[in-house]
């Protein structure tokens, strides 16, 4: 059985901030995007304020690397949700939807302890192309 992994790179999303990549191309059709936080990649700066701006950000983050993959948001088959406050459930949700308007994938949400840099929201995604 022959397995092929391409890494997936841009400057249009946040470098890795550790041991990992941005993304994976698997097998050729299988794209696993990291948990996105809400940074800027520009600057490399937290966006400040309230759970839909870092939600925005985090999703916008994992479409350039669903770009870099030749993917789009109507390639994502699954994502998982990582809060810091589930009471954010509702505002996170209401900018998801801004993302994925109709067919949306599967996808968990769950509040976690603390994330990276303290952010409210991180997000991950696997695409299929």
């Amino acid at each position: 059985m022959s397995f092929t992994k391409k890494v997936l790179s841009t400057k249009n999303a946040p470098s890795a901030i550790g041991p990992y990549s941005q993304g994976i191309v698997a097998a050729g059709s299988l794209v696993f995007v990291s948990g996105q936080i809400p940074i800027e990649p520009a600057t490399g700066s937290i966006i400040s304020g309230d759970i839909e701006a870092q939600a925005r950000q985090s999703l916008t983050n994992i479409k350039a690397i669903l770009t870099e993959a030749g993917a789009t948001l109507e390639n994502v088959v699954k994502t998982t949700v990582f809060l810091a406050n589930m009471n954010d459930f509702a505002a996170m949700n209401s900018v998801y939807t801004e993302f994925f308007p109709h067919n949306c994938p599967a996808r968990s949400a769950v509040q976690v302890a603390r994330l990276p840099k303290d952010v409210k929201v991180e997000i991950e995604a696997i695409a299929v192309i």
